[in-house]
């Protein structure tokens, strides 16, 4: 595959259900994936795949990403924090169920992890996110896709 384009992914991997979503629509896309975890973790043997281990401190992974993320990165994450300082810095961000986070949601976003956080830590919810189920995959295959052609077409206008 040739590389036209700076277009790079940069996958939150630890946890991460859609590791090979993210493989086949880069692949399709031309785009160069950023494999990153605090620990070994098995990618394809792919010259636009590239595996990034970082330190085992808690933000480590994150301070990686956060540090690459820019105008030409689809950033992929569950990760409420580290999309918002992604998205502040002008990068495309998705969670794994295709939602983006946007300028217009992140605070949202932050608001309400925060307020489960504090629930959870009361008491007051016991229970975790719905399980992750394949409209939520489909989701994302789609707006992945819609992000690197808009990142494409934006590089080449």
């Amino acid at each position: 595959m040739t590389l036209p384009l700076s277009i790079s992914i940069l996958l939150d991997a630890d946890a991460c259900p859609v590791k090979d979503e993210t493989y086949r629509v880069a692949q399709r896309r031309q785009a160069k994936v950023f494999v990153v975890a605090n620990s070994g973790i098995a990618v394809p043997r792919e010259p636009w795949i590239e595996r990034v281990i970082v330190g085992s401190g808690p933000d480590a992974a994150d301070d990686w990403i956060a540090a690459r993320a820019g105008p030409t990165t689809v950033v992929v994450t569950a990760d409420v924090p580290l999309a918002s300082r992604c998205v502040k810095v002008g990068a495309t961000v998705l969670g794994p169920n295709g939602r983006a986070f946007t300028e217009d949601s992140i605070g949202m976003a932050l608001a309400t992890r925060n307020l489960m956080a504090d629930l959870r830590s009361a008491g007051a919810v016991t229970g975790g996110p719905k399980p992750f189920s394949a409209r939520d995959r489909s989701e994302f295959l789609a707006a992945l896709d819609r992000a690197l052609l808009r990142l494409q077409r934006a590089a080449s206008a």
